[in-house]
């Protein structure tokens, strides 16, 4: 019987046993997702290197890297939509905010580092626009919000929350869509990457064309932007800009907390 009882303690498992597998599981998780976001990242084929990418250099950086979802002459495909038309302006806003190439299929491409050079964005951008007329890259004029007085920048303001704030919020800290989907933060955005999203309507945001909103118009929309950057909440910790919700939760948990806490507190001491 001791012996029998020797070998049931002995094959026991250990009660720390399940939680070094979770942790081994967690490690080899995290391990593979390493791994699968160093192949996403890695530098794509590009054309040899020149002084003065063309548009010859153009196609075939896009057929070495684009083509596959977007076909060999941009016409699309079941993985991605056509490219004729969308104009040069399109390819340097979703090339060189790293959406393209998407480094998973997923709902909405995300933002990350770019994996091409300026000229080769650019030189893509060419080939693109060569295949038939769209949105070109805007002037630096534009984009010059040195330009845009105090007066400027408040229609700026009204502008943005007319048009974009239902999506991107007031505080420009974005907000989330249907479907998995959401609406970037537009905090620190490089002003030609805003005007491009609003001259092209990337993703589920509508186009707004010069006939929407003027190139002026515009610009004062990105000095309004510019002047969130530069200028913290006035009314202290903004919470994440999320508004009601998150401000919510904070009364939720420690305005109430704090009340009932309290509460415990007075009806617990002595009479």
């Amino acid at each position: 019987m001791r012996t029998l009882t020797a070998r049931k303690k002995t094959g026991r498992r250990h009660p720390l046993a399940s939680a070094a597998l979770l942790m081994i599981g967690l490690v080899v998780a995290g391990g593979a997702s390493v791994a699968v976001s160093t192949v996403a990242n890695a530098e794509p084929a590009v054309a040899p290197h020149a002084q003065q990418l063309t548009a010859e250099d153009g196609e075939l950086l896009f057929r070495a890297n684009c083509a596959s979802c977007h076909g060999l002459e941009a016409e699309g495909t079941e993985a991605g939509p056509s490219l004729i038309g969308v104009g040069a302006a399109s390819v340097d806003f979703q090339v060189m905010t790293g959406r393209m190439p998407m480094a998973f299929q997923g709902p909405q491409a995300e933002q990350r580092d770019p994996q091409f050079t300026q000229e080769q964005s650019d030189a893509m951008g060419e080939y693109i626009a060569a295949l038939a007329p769209g949105p070109d890259v805007p002037d630096a004029e534009w984009l010059d919000v040195s330009q845009v007085d105090d007066e400027g920048i408040a229609r700026g303001g009204e502008l943005f929350r007319i048009n974009c704030a239902m999506c991107h919020n007031v505080a420009g800290a974005g907000g989330a869509l249907t479907e998995g989907k959401w609406a970037p933060h537009l905090r620190d955005i490089d002003p030609v990457h805003v005007y491009e999203a609003m001259l092209t309507g990337p993703q589920n945001m509508p186009v707004f064309n010069d006939a929407n909103i003027s190139p002026e118009q515009k610009r004062e929309i990105i000095a309004y932007l510019n002047y969130l950057d530069e200028n913290p909440s006035v009314g202290g910790f903004d919470l994440g800009s999320l508004g009601p919700v998150s401000e919510g939760l904070f009364i939720w948990i420690f305005g109430l907390g704090g009340l009932v806490a309290v509460s415990v507190w007075l009806t617990s001491r002595p009479n």
